[in-house]
């Protein structure tokens, strides 16, 4: 009993360790932010990793999400008489919920296992240790970059992911089951109020924050997580999974505040 009740204790003593290590991460890269000089060259190149390269992925996906939304809720709106609230149910769940939280999941996929991999691999082969030996700080030139360019894009990208998402309902709606384009949009202007876009806003913000300190973090040390590839791979699992749950959990604890 002893030893079950010291394992637990242990368990989560580390638990607070490694979540007190990742904070005082953050608010090192964070702190760098307003520090000059600002590596602005690095700067772009990162909005190119994280947006330009992750614009498809994230145009098929909002579509597709539109589309089935709009023909799920159809069906369920017909029941009970209510077709002319359509597409308002679609923009306020694509706006609130949906945008931000499928483009953000997108984007963890496609950039963020890439960007683990990436400063992974630069630590098991010493690039990092290199850059210390040259008296540079390896946080502003690996992760500062990152951080700001994931707080631009990521919103970005979920208003891409509405707008493609309610044309994609207005083609299933329109095009396929017949309803008027009027009574599509008509409502959405009186129901769509500007909270839910804030709402929308405030939450791409903060995963654009948690996908780029995860990674960037997972990456960092993945000398940690095994030897050599081994390590990278397990840094680049751990990265993709542990913002994807991250993810869903801000999203509750974010919308129950905001709400």
């Amino acid at each position: 009993m002893f030893q079950a009740v010291r394992g637990v204790g242990a368990m989560f003593l580390g638990l607070q360790w490694r979540l007190g290590h990742m904070f005082l991460f953050l608010l090192n890269a964070a702190s760098l932010c307003f520090i000059p000089p600002f590596k602005f060259k690095l700067f772009v190149r990162r909005i190119r990793f994280f947006g330009t390269r992750s614009m498809v992925v994230v145009i098929i996906t909002g579509a597709f999400t539109g589309m089935v939304l709009a023909l799920q809720v159809y069906y369920s709106l017909r029941k009970v008489g209510s077709e002319a609230l359509l597409g308002p149910l679609v923009a306020l769940s694509l706006i609130r919920e949906l945008g931000p939280v499928l483009s953000a999941l997108m984007i963890t996929g496609r950039a963020g296992s890439a960007l683990t991999a990436e400063i992974g691999i630069m630590r098991i082969s010493e690039q990092i240790d290199a850059l210390f030996s040259m008296a540079l700080n390896p946080l502003r030139y690996l992760v500062v970059p990152n951080l700001v360019a994931a707080v631009l894009v990521f919103p970005l990208l979920a208003a891409i992911f509405d707008i493609v998402g309610i044309y994609g309902g207005y083609l299933v709606a329109v095009k396929m089951l017949g309803m008027s384009e009027g009574t599509y949009f008509s409502q959405m202007d009186h129901m769509v109020e500007w909270s839910d876009v804030l709402m929308g806003l405030y939450k791409s913000l903060s995963f654009g924050v948690i996908v780029s300190w995860i990674c960037c973090y997972k990456g960092y040390h993945a000398d940690k997580s095994g030897f050599g590839a081994e390590g990278v791979s397990k840094a680049t699992t751990d990265a993709v999974v542990t913002s994807s749950v991250m993810i869903l959990i801000w999203d509750y604890f974010l919308g129950s505040v905001l709400l």
